[in-house]
């Protein structure tokens, strides 16, 4: 096996590498010591050049063994009920990755409330669907608080952190956009060129077409389920033996394997439709990828529940569906983004063991075995997918937990785990990721609040068909819907007065942000009076020159 890493073969024992670039085969020696000099230079932009033009594969910092082995000893190595170290976290990975652990936290401690008055719900009124008014309304005030509080919470981290006054910075050129090279007129730079309207052409004549064939695709596959369902009940209604029981819940479970399988395909398309737009920007790439994957998991996965609650009016069948798809998707989730990864990345790690064994060279053998099994591990993408997870989690609980009160205590089973697989996945599965500053979670905020707003809607429509409210309305059915729709109207006023008076920040880090402002205002003003001081004193000596002159 040669060994092509030129900085294991330094003599100097105490070398620790931070980064690793790996090139591709037969790059010249010219260009690395070209790529050297990039990065020794102030204006690094060699490295996203070079990753665009296929030069570099790829980029990645090493592990520290030492601090890592730290942050999983109090992290989770030890299963335990407890806060994470999410400073510590902080520490490690960056604000960006400690923002998502921080929310996943709250989040789950926030489901308690909800799980403590869905079990006995559960276990008392299971059958009874005039009493889900009450739960209804309290998921109603429950889902706009907890994002609220949230807020505040974030601001209490990212100032403590040094993030929340972080101010935009002017962004390079992703990697991977490509155009004609010209001079960009605000920076003055040399960088590829795109038109706009070639853009806006590929986004209406190609992704959107695209988008709308996914969703029709998605309600197609949606009404096959259904057909399923109606042949199980029609079997059990035939036979009604035990095992035709339990072949009421086949068509569910097939449906929520077959939701994440499309999810996930759908999400390679796309990212390669949302790539090939060409987007010069990261915040625009990520902008238009989240905006088509939120979209078609939206309707992939509730639109089933909406068609069983508003369509068919079944309660029983929308309780089943409703845990079925829960429950699947929170088992395959975990053993498709930690189990299984963890597993083959533990083979991998067994197979490297061996080839470092087996070399016969002068270099550290630790330091090599470690490179090369993190070359080889897999690259983490961002959070994006763990918000997905839990933005979906949080539309089964406040969408329709109504009528099945348990979600909520699910949910908060599934987390308690997911905290300890996400851990071991950032630790041990994916090479460490670049740390990235945040001042909030970004649009994801944005998700759950609009989520939250359509579950007034659907609680409502909810509550407006139980046969508790019906009964008061036995005749005039305009009146009930006027009634419902004024109700929902008052929540979600009463839901926009909320988020209005709840500060976004607490008062003490207002008072902090006030007087850090008072303070660089007058450290300005000082600054000033010390220059205009500074010329008027030498206004006197030049006049003198002049006179002397």
């Amino acid at each position: 096996m040669k060994v092509t890493l030129s900085a294991l073969d330094t003599s100097e024992s105490s070398f620790m590498p931070l980064v690793v670039i790996e090139f591709a085969q037969d790059v010249k020696e010219e260009t690395k010591e070209w790529l050297k000099n990039r990065i020794i230079a102030p204006k690094k932009d060699g490295v996203r050049r070079l990753l665009t033009s296929g030069i570099v594969i790829q980029v990645f910092p090493l592990h520290d063994n030492e601090a890592l082995k730290k942050l999983e000893d109090t992290w989770y190595a030890r299963f335990a009920l407890k806060y994470q170290p999410i400073d510590n976290i902080r520490g490690y990975f960056g604000e960006t990755i400690a923002l998502y652990f921080g929310f996943l936290e709250y989040f789950t401690f926030a489901l308690i409330p909800m799980a403590v008055i869905g079990l006995p719900y559960y276990l008392f009124v299971w059958e009874d669907y005039d009493k889900y008014v009450i739960f209804a309304s309290f998921n109603l005030i429950w889902s706009t608080v907890i994002l609220e509080v949230w807020k505040r919470g974030c601001a209490n981290m990212t100032y403590r952190w040094g993030t929340l006054l972080m101010k935009r910075k002017f962004e390079e050129p992703r990697p991977g956009f490509h155009g004609v090279l010209g001079i960009n007129s605000i920076t003055g730079k040399e960088e590829p060129l795109y038109p706009s309207y070639k853009r806006q052409l590929r986004i209406y004549l190609v992704s959107l077409p695209f988008v709308c064939l996914c969703l029709y695709f998605s309600l197609y596959v949606m009404m096959i389920y259904f057909d399923l369902e109606v042949w199980a009940l029609g079997l059990h209604e035939n036979s009604g033996s035990e095992w035709t029981s339990v072949l009421l819940y086949v068509p569910s479970i097939i449906y929520a394997v077959v939701i994440e399988i499309m999810n996930r395909l759908y999400r390679y398309a796309a990212e390669f439709l949302t790539s090939w737009e060409n987007h010069r920007l990261e915040s625009a790439y990520q902008n238009h990828l989240i905006l088509k994957v939120l979209v078609f998991n939206f309707l992939n996965c509730f639109a089933s529940l909406f068609y069983i609650a508003f369509v068919l009016k079944d309660m029983k069948l929308l309780r089943q569906s409703l845990a079925t798809l829960l429950i699947t998707s929170q088992i395959l989730n975990q053993i498709v983004e930690s189990l299984l990864p963890y597993w083959l990345q533990r083979k991998h790690g067994v197979r490297v063991k061996r080839k470092v064994q087996a070399l016969k060279v002068d270099i550290d053998a630790t330091l090599y075995e470690q490179v090369i099994l993190e070359k080889e591990m897999g690259t983490y993408l961002g959070t994006f997918d763990d918000y997905l997870e839990l933005f979906l989690q949080f539309g089964y609980v406040s969408l329709f937990s109504c009528v099945y009160p348990l979600a909520a205590a699910f949910a908060v089973l599934n987390n308690f785990t997911e905290v300890n697989s996400d851990a071991l996945k950032m630790c041990r599965v994916f090479k460490r990721p670049f740390s990235e500053p945040s001042a909030s979670i970004g649009v994801w905020q944005l998700a759950f609040e609009t989520m939250s707003v359509i579950s007034v809607v659907t609680n409502c429509a909810l509550i407006g068909m139980s046969p508790q409210v019906n009964a008061i309305f036995p005749e005039s059915k305009a009146d009930l819907i006027l009634i419902v729709v004024a109700v929902e109207h008052s929540l979600l006023a009463l839901k926009f007065i909320l988020a209005f008076a709840i500060p976004d920040k607490p008062r003490h880090i207002q008072m902090k942000l006030a007087r850090l402002e008072f303070e660089s205002l007058e450290a300005l003003k000082q600054q000033q009076m010390k220059l205009v001081t500074e010329n008027l004193k030498e206004e006197p000596k030049e006049s003198g020159k002049e006179k002397a002159t």
